[in-house]
């Protein structure tokens, strides 16, 4: 099964949660109209809605009564992540997303982070909706820990000190808990067991740690048209990912000397240098090797549920997290 293929499969469902987020997004406010259409418009794989759909899938839920709870979560899920991404654009200072320039970048840093705000509140409307509790309480947790892994990755910020432990931790905090949550819920509203329900989470854990890596790796590696950002952004913003930690601990001490200042410093005046080391000391492989375990755990997870195309096609969605060049 090709990635392709897993669109296809739930190219009906997505459709559905498409026109949902469309109609959920009006406002009486014309510029939350605009910044809203325009950052959930501008492109984006839409992975998270995507996993809702195919747990929810994979345990036969919309066969059941009331089949539209995973319709309407996976839409409060590409919300809350629309939301992290109007604030993170503040936070870094971002001008790219996706290749087009960010909300802040045409309409201003308080108009992103208030119509992020919006955001995240009208999710919380829709999730209501769903009338339950356990959904209630898992998506709370996860904007929460969501939040603790911005400020974490702040606070390692220009910190060159940052170990690899520390940055996995931010990882696990601020990207992977949203995959975390949109893998579970799956579980949740189809009312599996308690076993069933952790194993889902886990393999969404797995798979959004696996993927914020490769994303690290594309840092270095791919071309700013493919990543939709500039090459080099999380240097110049000073953030210590992974390729960088491993370069400064495996180079020389003039290559550890020079990564260590442009972290603390940020910029990109050493970026080709930069570059050159993290590829000659095998931090790509390196990073890469950590994302390949991560997927493999995630596919591990899937051990215990019935094969079926929704099973096969979450085991395709973890081997492209780490295969893909975009």
């Amino acid at each position: 099964m090709t990635i392709e293929d897993v669109f296809q499969l739930i190219e009906g469902d997505m459709d559905r949660v498409n026109s949902l987020i469309q109609d959920s997004l009006y406002s009486e406010v014309v510029l939350i109209n605009q910044i809203s259409q325009y950052i959930i418009n501008s492109g984006g794989k839409r992975l998270r809605p995507v996993l809702v759909l195919l747990s929810a899938n994979a345990f036969s839920y919309p066969s059941r009564e009331n089949g539209e709870k995973d319709i309407i979560l996976a839409s409060v899920i590409e919300f809350i992540h629309t939301a992290t991404l109007l604030h993170d654009d503040v936070v870094d200072e971002s001008e790219l997303r996706r290749g087009k320039d960010t909300a802040n970048e045409l309409w201003g840093n308080a108009a992103s982070v208030l119509v992020g705000d919006f955001l995240y509140s009208r999710a919380f409307e829709m999730m209501v909706g769903v009338g339950s509790m356990r959904v209630m309480e898992i998506l709370s947790h996860s904007t929460n820990t969501i939040a603790e892994g911005e400020v974490l990755q702040l606070l390692n910020c220009n910190d060159a000190s940052t170990t690899e432990e520390r940055y996995l931790e931010v990882i696990h905090f601020k990207t992977a808990k949203l995959f975390e949550s949109a893998s579970q819920l799956g579980a949740v509203i189809a009312e599996q067991d308690q076993a069933t329900e952790q194993a889902m989470a886990k393999f969404g854990m797995h798979l959004g740690t696996a993927f914020q890596l490769i994303d690290d790796v594309l840092d270095y590696s791919a071309s700013s048209e493919d990543m939709g950002k500039n090459v080099g952004d999380d240097l110049a913003e000073g953030k210590p990912t992974l390729p960088l930690i491993y370069a400064m601990q495996h180079g020389t001490k003039e290559q550890a000397e020079m990564i260590k200042d442009a972290i603390e410093h940020g910029g990109l005046e050493q970026i080709e240098a930069i570059t050159e080391t993290i590829h000659t000391t095998g931090a790509l492989k390196y990073t890469q090797e950590i994302a390949q375990k991560e997927a493999q755990q995630a596919i591990a997870q899937l051990d215990h549920i019935p094969d079926s195309r929704y099973k096969q096609a979450l085991i395709t969605l973890a081997n492209f997290s780490v295969e893909r060049s975009f």
